[in-house]
């Protein structure tokens, strides 16, 4: 990690709690060889997020591995949705462990039932050639207005669920394009978003940690991309969105606590099913990670 800066707190952060509250998220409890508890916050939610059991999924693959080859994929299916406040029982299978590739498959189980899957790739890091996409020309986060503060100068004030929602989230979201409010704004919009994002607070320096965290970010506003050419991001949804299957790759170390731009688009929507994929910059430019997903948009009756 020592070719990544620190975390940068010059600038206005929320409650560092909410970072707290990650870590002890991705924190999970053995229960056994190859057997690992998480909890799950017991919040008004339809389901529990999806960000979340991927992350802690890949913390427990990550566990039961020898912590010197750091993630460089994974690829995961959700299979059913989870109950919010009820434990879930994370079981990894040693698949492979290669002099530089090490693979690891998890099942994640709820109540009896398999809810998620994941398989994980770790790689021992190897020199060879190098390139890249450049990052987009953006404007810093610092210019940008922070989520919360944007939802509450459109509407007032922002509603209890909204309100007790900014207090708890772990990460810091600022949309690099102004939120549109209504159908009429959205007409001709290209499917694409991006948003800066970094943790709340500290999450200390496990780089496991900071993979888990991003992992458990890439899944926040990555299908915003899909549904900007049809509705409002920010306001009653017409559909029930819910995520069917998600990959990624790690390019290069980084920090989850540090800014990193997350540029999204989707090319293609069909089938009730709409496909995103997205790319994760750190604030100097370097690509940290790719993401792919697709996910399920039917509309609501």
């Amino acid at each position: 990690m020592s070719e990544t800066p620190g975390p940068d707190r010059s600038g206005p952060t929320a409650p560092a709690d909410a970072a707290e509250r990650l870590v002890d998220l991705l924190d999970l409890e053995r229960i056994e060889e190859n057997i690992f508890r998480g909890h799950s916050p017991d919040e008004s939610l339809q389901r529990v997020f999806g960000g979340q059991v991927a992350g802690q999924a890949l913390v427990a693959a990550g566990r039961t591995t020898d912590g010197k080859r750091p993630v460089h994929s994974l690829h995961a299916y959700f299979l059913r949705p989870g109950v919010p406040g009820v434990p879930i029982v994370y079981q990894v299978e040693r698949v492979r462990d290669g002099r530089s590739f090490t693979t690891r498959r998890v099942v994640a189980v709820q109540q009896g039932r398999t809810i998620f899957n994941l398989t994980a790739s770790f790689h021992r890091g190897e020199p060879g050639f190098e390139h890249q996409l450049p990052m987009p020309g953006v404007p810093d986060p610092e210019s940008l207005p922070k989520l919360a503060d944007e939802l509450r100068e459109h509407l007032g004030s922002l509603p209890e669920p909204l309100e007790r929602m900014a207090r708890r989230q772990p990460f810091d979201i600022r949309y690099v394009e102004r939120l549109r409010w209504s159908r009429e704004e959205l007409r001709g919009v290209d499917p694409r978003s991006a948003v800066w994002m970094r943790a709340v607070g500290p999450l200390g320096d496990d780089p496991l940690v900071h993979t888990c965290a991003v992992t458990y970010a890439s899944d926040m506003t990555l299908l915003d991309a899909v549904r900007l050419p049809v509705e409002p991001l920010w306001g009653p949804r017409g559909f029930d969105m819910a995520s069917l299957d998600h990959a990624m790759w790690f390019h290069r170390p980084f920090r989850a606590d540090e800014w990193f731009l997350y540029q999204q688009e989707s090319p293609v929507a069909t089938g009730a099913r709409g496909l995103a994929r997205g790319l994760l910059y750190d604030r100097w430019g370097r690509l940290i990670a790719s993401v792919v997903q697709e996910g399920l948009f039917r509309a609501v009756d």
